[in-house]
């Protein structure tokens, strides 16, 4: 898309909510992720303050992770074979009733936190389906001309449940203990009854008879499809390399002084810049060549981690973080636009899931890359080091993808 918005840019953002299945969308989105996030904030506060041992922290997050590895393919094929708001549907059932056997559990005084673990991978493998379904169906409920700006609002949903949801969680845990975990089934089951909701046709006539082949289809799309083969490994490498929230806690108390409120605020200023973007791509669209628009993004977002790594000053340092969240915002919408749009409809539920995989595979090891490379060489070195290693990334890419540096839309 090139050129600045036209007067269409007015009448597109209408068109999201003319229909009832994009709000339906958005909402089920929404419950999901805050859902997950007060659910995330609520168990690790639940089972330290049983345990009070921080591996089991470290389990927390295993558990919900490890079924991405585990289900991931046949999350895909099954996305590609069943009504996909069914599959929404169900797991955001699964979801809500393992979060309030959470909730009974923790209820009853003990010190034992076991069957927590166990219901926690319960909620885990019901994300597992959820995912690859869910975003494989907005490309169903909006055109492709308007389909960049639902991206948008989809993600601004997203980053907004993300921020919102912490404090909500920590909130809820100070003021009801235990009962928060009834909320967080509520949000589940507002998910649920907004997925069931969408009208449109969100099943595949799969036409392939089921083999290995057929399984790994997501696979052997990405691989003889250039840019989405670009952009898939694009969005890993960056976000392994990218990564700087695990180490926030270093520069709030080591470097800038300004401790856990002014952490509280930093980690808050990634999502206020995402935001903001979000809200201007979701009114007016991208007005830039999209090829150029992601490597400049990229750009920007490695040279915020880089002015991060050695400011000193917390004002800047906030700078830096809200443009680090804004020009994600801007890779993400491209990326996840190509990704889709450049894939057929019966194959999207099985590149999404090699793409929520790839996602949360590269979020788990950029914390491990992180936290290793600043025990090793201190925390302003290693994000140094990783906006370096972005910009890096994104100049090959430039050069290894032409295709991908030449488009004019996602």
């Amino acid at each position: 898309m090139t050129g600045p918005p036209g007067p269409g840019a007015e009448e597109g953002l209408r068109a999201l909510f003319r229909r009832r299945d994009f709000p339906c969308f958005l909402l089920a989105r929404g419950g999901i992720v805050g859902g997950a996030q007060v659910l995330s904030v609520a168990a690790g506060w639940h089972v330290y303050q049983r345990t009070g041992e921080v591996f089991d922290l470290g389990l927390i997050g295993l558990a919900l992770f490890l079924p991405f590895i585990v289900f991931f393919l046949p999350a895909g094929l099954l996305a590609d074979r069943v009504d996909r708001r069914w599959i929404v549907g169900g797991c955001s059932l699964v979801h809500a009733t393992s979060v309030i056997l959470i909730g009974i559990f923790l209820s009853v005084p003990g010190d034992g936190v076991g069957p927590v673990f166990w219901l926690l991978a319960l909620s885990g493998s019901a994300q597992a389906f959820l995912h690859p379904a869910l975003m494989s169906t907005l490309p169903t409920l909006v055109s492709r001309e308007i389909f960049p700006r639902a991206v948008a609002a989809s993600s601004m949903v997203g980053k907004g449940a993300q921020l919102g949801g912490p404090a909500f969680g920590g909130l809820l845990v100070a003021l009801v203990d235990t009962r928060v975990y009834t909320v967080a089934t509520g949000l589940y089951l507002c998910a649920c009854v907004a997925a069931l909701s969408i009208r449109a046709k969100l099943r595949i006539e799969a036409k392939e008879p089921f083999s290995l082949s057929t399984l790994l289809g997501g696979f052997r799309h990405i691989v003889e499809t250039p840019l989405v083969l670009a952009a898939i490994s694009l969005d890993l490498f960056a976000v392994l390399f990218g990564g700087v929230m695990g180490l926030l806690p270093v520069f709030a108390s080591d470097i800038l002084g300004v401790g856990p409120e002014g952490l509280g605020v930093m980690r808050a200023m990634p999502a206020v810049g995402a935001l903001a973007m979000g809200a201007m791509l979701a009114r007016i669209g991208l007005p830039w060549h999209a090829g150029r628009a992601l490597f400049v993004s990229l750009a920007l977002f490695g040279g915020s981690i880089l002015v991060l790594s050695v400011s000193h000053l917390f004002w800047l340092s906030l700078a830096m973080l809200a443009i680090y969240g804004a020009s994600d915002m801007v890779g993400v919408n491209i990326r996840q636009t190509l990704v889709q749009l450049r894939t057929p409809d019966h194959l999207r539920g099985r590149v999404s899931a090699v793409n929520s995989v790839s996602i949360n595979a590269s979020n788990q090891l950029g914390d491990f890359r992180a936290g290793t490379m600043a025990a090793l060489t201190g925390a302003p070195a290693a994000t140094a080091i990783g906006g370096l290693a972005t910009i890096l990334i994104g100049a090959t890419w430039f050069r290894l993808f032409p295709g991908f540096r030449a488009m004019e839309r996602a």
